[in-house]
């Protein structure tokens, strides 16, 4: 799946897609919560009212750049706290190179922020070691987010993810710690976007006067437009969290901005706007 924002072309490259199984993470979205927002299906929620979800990176690419858009969940990952992230063995390397984007290729590595499917395939193991995936590639972190990160969290689970795919790629000198407005290059710039962590961004791409969003994790799924107050227990600071969702969709409403889900199944993108008191994708 494609997109193009006039000389700036977006590229989903999809690890996994599921359907159901997410309550866990957006648990105030029932079925019988749901199924009353009929514009959900077929795209991003089933018959049944099941959230239809996907773990994909996106690839923006400029006159001058190849940006990855964070890197998913990653092959051969152990102690994860949810069972399925473990020990996958994807073709995702192999659907990037086919899109056109062999991993060589990627100069910027972005991470809208360092929880697990954002970071998975910043490092590859290779005769049972980690090494970065993207040789050629400098790595942008938040400085705020590694901040929080770096310090003890007690909990194995992300202790394990910052082993085996954060720190490998900080050993090897290739991440460049950067602020949460930080321009890339002509075409993208960081937008601060905090509450699901106090680091998090989302990706702002103008091209001849027009424009997209890549989300990041300020909203995991649109069902959070119809219900902007339904949060995710992934998220840092709940209340700052929804505060920032409900910012950015009344400053996206009715604007021709393309907005890009980091989560969002199906047909992925589209333009926000206002829906009675609360909003909509329209595609």
């Amino acid at each position: 799946m494609k997109w193009r924002v006039w000389a700036v072309t977006i590229t989903k490259i999809v690890e996994l897609e599921v359907t159901g199984g997410s309550r866990f993470l957006l648990p105030q979205a029932t079925y019988d919560e749901v199924l009353p927002i009929d514009w959900l299906r077929p795209h991003f929620a089933d018959q049944h009212g099941r959230l239809k979800m996907s773990i994909h990176a996106l690839v923006v690419e400029t006159r001058d750049r190849r940006i990855i858009v964070d890197t998913c969940l990653g092959n051969d990952k152990q102690s994860r706290q949810i069972p399925t992230c473990n020990n996958l063995h994807g073709p995702f390397l192999a659907d990037l190179a086919a899109a056109g984007y062999p991993r060589q290729s990627i100069d910027t590595v972005l991470c809208t922020h360092l929880h697990v499917d954002h970071v998975g395939w910043n490092t590859m193991l290779v005769d049972g070691h980690w090494l970065p995936t993207f040789p050629a590639a400098r790595y942008l972190m938040g400085r705020v987010e590694l901040a929080h990160w770096n310090g003890p969290s007690g909990r194995d689970d992300i202790e394990a993810v910052l082993a085996d795919s954060v720190r490998p790629v900080l050993d090897a000198g290739l991440v460049d710690p950067v602020e949460t407005d930080h321009r890339i290059c002509e075409e993208v710039a960081l937008v601060a976007t905090p509450g699901h962590t106090p680091g998090h961004v989302s990706v702002h791409i103008a091209s001849q006067g027009e424009e997209a969003l890549i989300t990041g994790d300020f909203m995991h799924h649109p069902c959070q437009m119809a219900r902007p107050g339904w949060s995710s227990t992934a998220d840092t600071d709940p209340q700052l969290a929804r505060a920032t969702r409900e910012r950015m969709l009344a400053q996206l409403a009715g604007t021709p901005t393309l907005v890009v889900g980091t989560h969002f199944a199906g047909l992925t993108a589209g333009r926000i706007v206002r829906d009675s008191d609360a909003f909509r994708l329209e595609m």
